[in-house]
């Protein structure tokens, strides 16, 4: 069996991901804000999948003097995701949790009670992937991984 590698290491150094941030914006003809800064920021040092809500609640605990609405987060959050600046994981009727994308490939771990989200790093899989897409003929471009379940912490509470 391959071995586990639990996953947080960022390709993109803060100061790049800022500037393509800045250039997305302008690209868009959107103003660089320090609400859209500390949004970038907050999701750049943070090792959780965050949804807006706690994004947002985030923002208010670290920052109380900054004035940013839920809106600016949802905004900015979908921008990012279409420049693909960042990725998100879907939990249906809950919602989305986003993560940065300037992160090595991965796979994800979820558990369906607490949603709790472990990332990690497997070479068997990814070489078992890869081996699969050539037998049949397919040339993979990406690939996304996620194993649903209950996680530990889950199965011991009654």
């Amino acid at each position: 069996m391959g071995s586990l590698t639990n996953f947080t290491e960022r390709t993109v150094e803060y100061a790049k991901f800022l500037n393509d941030f800045k250039q997305l914006l302008k690209d868009n003809s959107l103003k660089f804000t320090i609400q859209r800064e500390v949004i970038l920021e907050m999701l750049y040092n943070s090792d959780e999948h965050l949804t807006p809500e706690g994004l947002h609640h985030l923002i208010q605990e670290k920052h109380p003097d900054l004035n940013t609405g839920i809106a600016t987060v949802y905004r900015t959050l979908s921008l990012l995701e279409d420049s693909e600046m960042v990725t998100s994981l879907s939990f249906g009727a809950q919602g989305k949790k986003y993560e940065l994308g300037a992160k090595d490939h991965h796979d994800h771990i979820i558990c369906t009670k607490c949603g709790s989200i472990s990332e990690f790093v497997d070479e068997e899989i990814e070489s078992r992937q890869k081996k699969i897409a050539e037998e049949l003929g397919f040339i993979m471009q990406e690939h996304s991984m996620q194993i649903y379940g209950i996680c530990k912490a889950c199965q011991t509470k009654k």
